[in-house]
């Protein structure tokens, strides 16, 4: 039996895998490069280690969701053709649950401790602020949900909170002594009623296993053979609970890939996986380097990207696969003509046949696709987004986006709602009294001023009501929008005080929209969207069969693939982010999730950058693409630039072209022009491929 599966591993596995899933002793670290088919590894060591005769109880597979460790098993046991249910599999937080209800006696908890979800924990921590008198009215004190953010950093990446509130919540510093103390409490409440929340799984797992070595030599015959996958996302209390539970042994395997460490902002640890060797002394490295998923052209411009990484395990990606196109670069003149081109190369893939649903626009953040959004709505083009929010769909995008409506429509009643409950002191059954003097009146914005009011809200309305008189005599739709938001400001900062800078991004980002609008009524009119999924995990399969384009963030594009690829807005100040220049270690973060992007496609790539844009306070300037792109060799790309307007003030790219014509495509090899459609676009017959429509701003016809 052992030998004709050995047989089949040979058949079923590249050398490197194979060398992966035959290291059964000591400490091994698996760099997995991207779409090397580290899952496949993983599920035959399991199968491997179980048929050399261990017993699945004795082996401990650590994963970040349990679902991945339960396909894993489910995988191992068809390859034996009996199960590995009795292989301990689950997630690091499972695994602490599991262990301190039997040891967290040592550090004085019962068995039957209680586990916070975050949900409690917020409502614990909101107890403990009202008892302490921070929750007074008026107080710019943190909300329970960024405390409950705070103190979870603080135990994941042992940094103190000083610390965390300098760089992520500076105007939070004044508070800083009152958050100590609140912190504090929160630890003394827990214990008090024997509640851990998820942060002190880890945290009292890992104070077990240091301060008990008999607890460390019993999990290490328990456990004779860990791996752990995802380790680049591990942070700094796993790597030591890793470390401490093999202590007895060292047969430890981690697989990951240091390119692909990008979730710093979860309290995941770069330095895990380059310092496992030092952790384990002896430490047998395998690199997994071929691709199984992407054209040798895309791979080469992830190798040149990850090349220029000041710290990494070095590989270099390769594939059987013959042929691909090279990745394409594209210099939009600014954001519009990056929309539009991204939309007609999206309609020009689906006539040739690459369903919606395979196809995907990337950003670094989800404010850089509104634009794009818009674009796409305008053509009937299905999407759905994930990693953020709609423009829309934000809250303060919304409150802003009701005193435009008002300007519009004086007598929408459920903008003015949402406008009167911004005022300080307003609350429902106020606004609802003021919405009764305005349905009554003729001019709603008119009658405002002459609202009954209280002193409690009086300057508010009055200032309200200046504001919107002010704004209807202005017609510039950028203009109105920079008065509006001069009025809001105060209103956001206190209304979202938690995490108003991040905001007031987004309201730039609505500026520089509002720019190219002379008209309120189009400008609302094509803000008004269709709500997408929010996240990629809670696609249903249903969902999941409809045939839409994916709009994504990087971060939540991870571990998922493409036919085609599109990343955008590859401009200095966007990708990389403003705020990681001044940072070495924030900036080769950066540097990775761009590698993320890149990886993601299959068959074909495409960046895109505009050469301007349209900054508030500043009007039109030169952008600078991307340095991750400038340091680059050109010959890893084709390069694209501005495509024609839509007034076709360009070339006439169809001039020449006579039905018969015998043209040859890249992709599609010789074919006959049956029709020239217009300027840009010709119909041409393709043998095995049948008739395609193309658009000639983006294919290179030869003439035969």
């Amino acid at each position: 039996m052992i030998k004709e599966r050995r047989r089949s591993y040979l058949e079923e596995l590249n050398p490197a895998q194979l060398e992966a899933v035959c290291a059964l002793f000591g400490p091994v670290l698996v760099i997995a490069g991207a779409g090397s088919g580290k899952t496949r590894t993983l599920v035959y060591r399991v199968a491997r280690l179980v048929e050399e005769g261990v017993p699945p109880e004795r082996i401990l597979l650590l994963t970040f969701t349990r679902k991945a460790a339960r396909e894993m098993l489910r995988r191992a046991s068809l390859l034996l053709k009996r199960s590995c249910e009795r292989v301990a599999g689950g997630t690091f937080h499972s695994l602490a649950h599991q262990m301190l209800r039997t040891y967290g006696r040592l550090i004085g908890f019962s068995p039957n401790f209680t586990v916070l979800d975050r949900g409690d924990a917020e409502d614990a921590i909101n107890l403990l602020r009202s008892s302490l008198g921070l929750s007074e009215k008026g107080r710019r004190f943190p909300k329970k949900e960024t405390l409950a953010s705070l103190f979870s950093k603080a135990v994941n990446q042992g940094r103190a909170l000083a610390e965390i509130l300098e760089k992520e919540y500076p105007h939070f510093g004044e508070h800083l002594p009152e958050i100590e103390r609140l912190f504090a409490e929160y630890q003394r409440y827990k214990r008090e009623h024997q509640l851990m929340d998820y942060d002190d799984l880890l945290l009292y797992w890992h104070r077990v296993l240091s301060d008990y070595p008999e607890v460390r030599e019993e999990v290490s015959r328990r456990f004779e053979f860990i791996m752990v996958d995802e380790y680049q996302d591990t942070n700094r209390l796993q790597a030591e609970i890793v470390r401490l539970m093999a202590e007895g042994h060292g047969n430890v395997m981690v697989v990951g890939d240091d390119s692909q460490s990008i979730y710093a902002f979860r309290g995941a640890n770069f330095r895990n996986i380059l310092e496992f060797p030092r952790l384990f002394p002896g430490t047998r490295i395998i690199k997994l380097e071929e691709n199984y998923r992407s054209t040798q052209p895309i791979l080469d411009l992830a190798n040149a990207v990850i090349e220029k990484a000041q710290e990494k395990y070095t590989k270099c990606l390769f594939t059987r696969r013959s042929g691909g196109e090279k990745p394409v670069r594209y210099r939009a003149r600014d954001e519009s003509d990056q929309s539009r081109f991204v939309a007609e190369r999206i309609l020009e893939l689906r006539e040739e046949g690459v369903p919606l649903s395979e196809i995907a626009v990337l950003f670094r953040a989800a404010f850089h696709s509104f634009d794009l959004e818009l674009e796409l709505a305008r053509r009937d083009i299905p999407f759905v987004k994930y990693g953020g929010l709609k423009l829309i769909e934000a809250a303060h995008i919304k409150d802003v986006v009701a005193h435009l409506k008002i300007l519009l429509n004086p007598f929408d009643l459920l903008s003015w709602h949402r406008v009167l409950l911004l005022l300080e002191g307003v609350g429902p059954r106020t606004a609802e009294k003021i919405m009764a003097h305005l349905r009554a009146a003729s001019d709603p914005v008119a009658a405002l001023k002459k609202v009954p009011t209280r002193p409690s809200y009086e300057a508010g309305l009055r200032r309200l009501s200046q504001t919107l008189e002010e704004l209807q005599e202005i017609s510039s739709v950028e203009e109105r929008l920079e008065e509006l938001l001069d009025y809001y400001r105060p209103i956001l900062e206190r209304v979202y005080h938690d995490d108003y800078p991040k905001r007031e991004r987004d309201l730039e980002s609505l500026l520089v929209l509002a720019h190219r609008y002379g008209d309120l009524s189009e400008f609302l009119a094509d803000l008004a969207l269709e709500p997408p999924e929010s996240t990629v995990a809670d696609l249903e399969p249903e969902t999941e069969r409809e045939d839409h384009v994916v709009l994504s963030t990087i971060h939540s594009a991870k571990g998922l693939e493409w036919h085609t690829v599109f990343v955008i807005s590859l401009c200095e100040g966007r990708f990389p982010s403003a705020y990681a220049v001044n940072s070495p270690e924030e900036l080769e973060e950066e540097r990775r999730l761009f590698y993320v992007a890149v990886t993601r496609a299959r068959e074909r790539l495409y960046l895109c950058h505009p050469i301007t844009g349209y900054l508030p306070g500043e009007g039109r300037v030169i952008l600078k693409p991307s340095r991750f792109l400038e340091e680059l060799s050109p010959e890893l790309w084709e390069e694209w630039r501005d495509m024609p307007d839509q007034e076709g003030e360009a070339e006439d790219l169809g001039e020449g072209f006579r039905p018969g014509d015998i043209v040859w495509h890249p992709r599609f090899g010789e074919g006959e022009v049956r029709e020239v459609l217009s300027a840009e676009k010709v119909r041409i017959y393709f043998l095995g491929h049948g008739e395609k429509t193309l658009h000639l701003k983006f294919v290179r016809l030869e003439r035969l």
